[in-house]
């Protein structure tokens, strides 16, 4: 239970803690929480101490805590977001960086940070986040967790801050995949038996972005899939290349965000940190007609989508292409090394609104290195289903 915080995992101050019901699903269990969604009778801090400043506390909680507290599990505190959750790193320049306890030197990876953080230091049992762009994905893959990027709308956003809501999904982390179905059943209030996964596509795109030595750390974790789940057949998914379809993610990413909290922006005028910043004054620049054009691309991307995932059918790629950068690492840096081309990975979910787990499957230079599963919208089950199997006895 609450105590001290080596991680630098949890937001300042005591320690937010609620207890659960006597009995449930997750009876005896503990969770920490991104501090970007509702605790009633407190106000959520999105990663910015002038955002906590400027908002009140919340009349009832979000309906994840609920479900969670309802079956059993008791909030063990709130942890530390990247700002405003426009960044992947982890490193929040108004609270600092939670350290990886999978690789110490190493960035967490975010805006789940702190969750990521409190699961893979064993503070808490599992914990939540938040996934747009891969705000759960990335800090799986570096913390060397089990992480769960739900089908869009699966989990209601009610009592979440806003970011940009034709992208954005409740996930959640733990240290083993029985656990993480465990928790995803409640969240999702889905009982029903998920049916098998029996096909397997690996697009070669996606592993076209890695090094030969990433790509022969993940070696294993793919003929395990294989041996475990189906037969894997390589496949051409984006005729125009990954680029152009991140490209189009980010700028209905961009302008999405820009409605919701551009307003509170302009009025406030917060301070960011840098690559943060940059991002939300791009953001602010975003033209309509490039995000009618975007839009129409997205709609031809689901199509695509639509013809490859099959019922029963899943992609099998890296999470994303590298290990977590070192902590401390130029901002420009990253954005080039590690942001763009995890995006080429992460946005194929986003854009379909596609359900996606990470399974801590390898390691590359000592450090995690997370393989996925993305299947159609609703099979989230079955993807839960298969990285238990995937994870053995």
């Amino acid at each position: 239970m609450s105590g001290a915080d080596a991680l630098g995992a949890f937001i300042p101050g005591p320690r937010l803690t609620r207890p659960g019901a006597p009995s449930g699903p997750l009876a005896g269990l503990t969770f920490a929480l991104k501090d970007v969604m509702d605790v009633a009778g407190t106000s959520t801090g999105n990663g910015h101490p002038d955002w906590l400043a400027t908002h009140p506390p919340a009349p009832r909680s979000a309906v994840a805590v609920e479900r969670l507290l309802e079956a059993g599990a008791s909030l063990d505190g709130k942890t530390i977001a990247d700002e405003l959750c426009y960044s992947l790193t982890g490193e929040n320049v108004h609270y600092g960086t939670p350290l990886n306890p999978a690789a110490p030197n190493r960035v967490p990876g975010g805006s789940s940070s702190g969750s990521a953080s409190a699961t893979a230091g064993g503070v808490v049992d599992f914990a939540i986040g938040t996934d747009c762009g891969g705000s759960v994905r990335v800090p799986a893959s570096y913390c060397g967790l089990f992480g769960m990027r739900p089908s869009h709308g699966r989990i209601p956003l009610d009592g979440i801050a806003p970011f940009a809501p034709s992208f954005d999904c409740v996930g959640w982390f733990a240290r083993d995949a029985a656990l993480l179905e465990r928790v995803g059943r409640v969240l999702m209030a889905d009982a029903a038996p998920a049916p098998p996964i029996t096909r397997l596509l690996a697009p070669r795109e996606a592993f076209a972005l890695l090094s030969p030595e990433a790509a022969a750390a993940l070696g294993p974790a793919l003929r395990l899939a294989q041996d475990t789940i189906a037969p894997c057949e390589d496949i051409a998914l984006a005729p125009e290349g990954l680029d152009a379809w991140s490209a189009t993610f980010r700028t209905l990413q961009a302008a999405e965000i820009w409605t919701s909290v551009g307003p509170w922006i302009e009025r406030v005028r917060p301070a960011f940190g840098p690559g943060v910043k940059e991002r939300f004054d791009a953001a602010c620049a975003i033209a309509p007609a490039a995000v009618a054009a975007a839009a129409a691309h997205r709609t031809a991307i689901r199509t695509r989508l639509g013809e490859l995932l099959r019922p029963g059918t899943a992609f099998l790629l890296p999470t994303v292409p590298r290990p977590a950068p070192l902590r401390g690492m130029a901002t420009a840096e990253v954005e080039v090394t590690t942001r763009h081309l995890a995006m080429n990975l992460l946005c194929i979910a986003g854009l379909g609104g596609l359900p996606q787990v990470s399974m801590p499957l390898a390691l590359l230079d000592g450090a995690p290195f997370g393989l996925s599963l993305v299947g159609p919208a609703g099979s989230d089950t079955a993807l839960l289903r298969a990285a238990v199997a995937m994870e053995g006895p």
